[in-house]
């Protein structure tokens, strides 16, 4: 089994990061540093807990004075690059919420090396027409990781950080920034524009769906935002969206076969499914096919999610056949439990077979409950 993520702050990770400290302050004192890092609790610490507690022993050992202390940082930051660094912009959103400009430019210099994203915003809560506008500078930044910062800074519902509810209520002062980035040269930056959309479609949709429609057909860098951006309307089958993208609804795609076997599995279990399609005659069709899962919850009720099986556009009265394997084994995002799970194919948005699959605890005894 790999070893957690968490694992790669340790006492060697520390030692050197000590080195690295002392080229640009020699009087720092890294055995209480790691010290204080590696003290009471560490070992039940998550990767964030022990990311904070990194941040909070520099703050008990680099200088009081927090512009020298970002100064420090700020010098070694070049020789710090990558994910385990993200306790830097933590730095600042811990000890820089009072040292606005000093923080803000600190946090643009450290995003370059890993990323902003989530210290940035205590920021927007604390002042948000002040740091928005900074991220609408931002956006128009020469460097990619800056530009990226002023969307991703921004995500109403970023994964892992605090949701930012002003702008839950009303995206419109995101709305100037994904404009400067629709089109970025990046595919990184693009892509957080795309999932900065699709956060807006939760609450939103409406306008997200004005978006799309606005910037279908501008340039290919635009079209795959729209549709990235469109995903969870695009899996709501929201006849808006998927008419379009040119995905209309087919009644006359005829289901020659659907199979789910077996129809009992033991949850860490599988079932595998097949299915073939005959398209309409006449003209090409575009054709989305899905996978809906009816999951039951430990309270009794459902939950339905869809899984992408297939897009493409094919040829009047053509057969089309496909089929995997799903598995039933508990992960982290997702727990079972035993009971009927209903298993549908879904085309262009409308479910044409199902069948059930009767879900039961596993012979040590699981529930799912894990």
């Amino acid at each position: 089994m790999a070893e957690p993520l968490k694992a790669m702050y340790n006492e060697p990770f520390l030692r050197a990061f000590t080195d690295i400290v002392r080229k640009a302050y020699p009087e720092f004192d890294g055995e209480s540093f790691i010290r204080l890092s590696l003290g009471a609790g560490w070992n039940e610490l998550e990767l964030k807990g022990r990311m904070r507690r990194i941040t909070m022993s520099l703050g008990a050992t680099l200088p009081a004075d927090y512009d020298r202390a970002i100064d420090v940082l700020e010098a070694i930051a070049e020789e710090c690059r990558g994910f385990p660094y993200l306790f830097f912009p933590d730095f600042v959103e811990v000890y820089g919420l009072e040292h606005w400009e000093k923080s803000v430019a600190a946090l643009e210099t450290f995003t370059r090396m890993s990323s902003s994203e989530f210290a940035v915003r205590p920021f927007v809560k604390r002042d948000r027409p002040r740091m928005m506008a900074q991220m609408l500078e931002w956006s128009l930044h020469p460097n990619e990781h800056v530009r990226r910062l002023a969307s991703e800074g921004c995500r109403p519902r970023l994964p892992w950080a605090d949701a930012l509810p002003e702008l839950k209520r009303d995206p419109s002062p995101i709305w100037p920034i994904l404009e400067n980035l629709k089109a970025d040269p990046s595919e990184y930056v693009r892509r957080s524009v795309a999932n900065n959309l699709n956060d807006i479609s939760k609450d939103h949709p409406d306008q997200v769906k004005k978006i799309a429609q606005a910037w279908k057909g501008q340039n290919e860098q635009t079209e795959w935002v729209i549709r990235h951006a469109c995903r969870g309307l695009l899996r709501a089958a929201d006849p808006e969206i998927m008419a379009l993208f040119g995905i209309v609804p087919q009644p006359d795609v005829i289901v020659k076969e659907w199979t789910v076997f077996p129809s009992t599995v033991e949850i860490g279990g599988a079932t595998e499914f097949r299915y073939e399609l005959q398209s309409p005659t006449g003209e090409p069709v575009k054709l989305r096919i899905e996978l809906a899962v009816l999951f039951p919850r430990s309270t009794g009720k459902f939950y339905r999610k869809l899984f992408k099986l297939s897009e493409k556009t094919v040829s009047g009265d053509m057969s089309i056949r496909g089929g995997r394997g799903f598995s039933f084994a508990d992960l982290s995002t997702r727990r079972h439990y035993p009971g009927i799970h209903r298993l549908s194919l879904i085309v262009n948005g409308q479910e044409v077979a199902s069948a059930d699959v009767q879900l039961q605890a596993s012979a040590t005894g699981g529930t799912g409950d894990a």
